[in-house]
């Protein structure tokens, strides 16, 4: 089993069977948080581009 393992994963097993599952909630923890880190910096982006925007450059939506 402890070959297949990270090294974090592989020391702390031994000690506590619950360490596996804290690790992967924590990787859950980074990965949300990176990915909305990047959500909030596109939309950031976005809605500081269309404050910016000179209106006569505007396409204006038709709908039909």
């Amino acid at each position: 089993m402890n070959l297949f393992a990270c090294s974090t994963c592989a020391v702390n097993y031994s000690a506590s069977g619950d360490s596996i599952g804290w690790s992967i909630f924590a990787l859950l923890l980074l990965i949300l948080a990176v990915l909305g880190g990047v959500a909030f910096f596109m939309i950031r982006l976005i809605r500081r581009d269309n404050a910016n925007l000179d209106p006569e450059l505007r396409d204006d939506y038709v709908h039909q």
